[in-house]
């Protein structure tokens, strides 16, 4: 097992030339370019691996379908797990516009009891994005959706980065509110914080490992993309292009990943690694 302290170098290489998380929404390609490029390579991987065109993937807390939705127009059966009803009325929409209904199924449920709901051992990638910093245990929530994957399976965990919520305060003029988050063993930097819990790369990929799996590529998400004036990227002719390279070329460089806005683990069974 490798040091928790010093997360790998990534292997897997986010392509800036095809950034395609959806070009007619380009303020939600900021905050998901990164992820979908990672995530789709690994999705390409798993099927060379399985020899399957069509991959059974799990969407924990995967709301009205961000990414279920985009997976599932890859030709993947996706199940989505939420515990928000309007959420999964939302998927249910969204998929049928994406013509793409018969490949996604959204069920009522939470990390916490997620075989209540899905099958234990019956996925081939199983997507855990913004739902660590709600679960009440962290470690018992990676290892619920981890269990959730076959032999030779792949995790995508995104959640939300200490570094990058300390440095917003502090550039917002909040210096007492960067300091309490920055010493707060939650990373909240008030009563007033909607977010419970934030990580630094260092916990989540000793969680990623202590449920079993070796972590294959960490990446910073939202780097600079917070922390620059909307008008600058709406009204400068290439600065949304241009941002989005400077997010692919960074996101895997251990430098930034304590400022991220978020982080994203991709964490592989050992089947999956040799495959």
């Amino acid at each position: 097992m490798s040091d928790p302290m010093r997360p790998p170098v990534s292997h897997h290489h986010p392509q800036p030339t095809s950034l395609r998380a959806d070009p007619s929404r380009p303020r939600a390609s900021l905050r998901t370019a990164v992820v979908w490029e990672v995530l789709q390579d690994a999705l390409d991987r798993q099927v060379k691996a399985t020899g399957r065109q069509v991959l059974d993937v799990l969407d924990t807390g995967g709301g009205s379908g961000n990414f279920a939705v985009p997976v599932a127009r890859l030709g993947h059966q996706v199940t989505v797990v939420d515990p928000s009803p309007n959420a999964l009325f939302a998927l249910e929409r969204r998929a049928a516009e994406a013509d793409v209904a018969d490949r996604v199924r959204g069920v009522q449920g939470d990390a916490h009891g997620l075989f209540d709901v899905v099958e234990r051992g019956g996925y081939d990638v199983v997507l855990c994005h913004g739902v660590l910093e709600y679960v009440d245990d962290p470690a018992e929530g990676v290892r619920n959706v981890v269990a959730a994957l076959r032999s030779e399976g792949v995790l995508s965990l995104l959640a939300a980065g200490l570094g990058g919520a300390v440095l917003a305060r502090a550039l917002a003029g909040h210096f007492k509110e960067a300091r309490q988050a920055l010493d707060d063993p939650n990373g909240r930097w008030g009563t007033g914080d909607p977010v419970p819990r934030r990580f630094t790369a260092e916990q989540l990929t000793e969680l990623v490992e202590g449920a079993g799996l070796r972590v294959g590529a960490v990446h910073g998400v939202r780097i600079f993309a917070d922390l620059v004036p909307g008008v600058l990227v709406d009204t400068e002719p290439g600065a949304l292009d241009a941002l989005l390279k400077l997010e692919a070329a960074a996101a895997e460089l251990s430098a930034f990943h304590s400022v991220a806005t978020q982080l994203h683990v991709l964490g592989e069974t050992y089947g999956a690694a040799e495959a």
